[in-house]
């Protein structure tokens, strides 16, 4: 089990730690629309899956702005996500607040599917805890990074290298 901190204070993350060299975990979250999505929608695609606990916050707002500004860089074949627990009214009004566009957001605010399935559901506050996770064409987990401070920003460059190791 992962141990993070949420404003210095220790949260609760139920369910099992996912490491590199996992089958990515399959999940269902919904879409700025509404619909369903899961890995399955995102098969063939090497993954940045950018987790936030809110994007209503500083540096959830921060690390995807940065991930949305590498997206294009990053090519065709990849496909970057953001996952939080924000409503997808809400998500959807932060991306054309701040004109972002080149990502996809997704909400697990109804089910928790996304958290339980990768073990992010931060017990105590009903938010998933800060990570990122690289995912290759074949489902399996090659980058993982579980931020042990959920304030603190990710290390954006080892995710970034992980991503391009995967296209090149």
């Amino acid at each position: 089990m992962v141990q993070i901190t949420f404003k210095q204070n220790p949260v609760t993350l139920p369910g099992n730690e996912v490491k590199v060299g996992d089958q990515a975990p399959d999940f269902t979250a919904l879409s700025n629309s509404l619909e369903p999505k899961s890995l399955e929608d995102f098969k063939g695609k090497v993954l940045l899956v950018s987790v936030v606990p809110s994007l209503d916050t500083g540096v959830c707002s921060d690390q995807t702005k940065r991930f949305s500004d590498e997206a294009a860089s990053l090519g065709q074949d990849v496909e970057v996500l953001t996952v939080s627990c924000d409503l997808p009214f809400a998500q959807k009004r932060w991306t054309e607040i701040n004109g972002v566009d080149s990502i996809t957001t997704l909400s697990d605010h109804r089910d928790l599917s996304f958290g339980e399935a990768y073990g992010l559901t931060m017990q105590e506050l009903r938010l998933l805890a800060r990570s990122i996770f690289v995912v290759d064409k074949d489902g399996k987990v090659a980058y993982v990074e579980y931020v042990s401070e959920g304030t603190d920003h990710p290390d954006y460059d080892k995710a970034l290298e992980a991503v391009k190791k995967l296209t090149n």
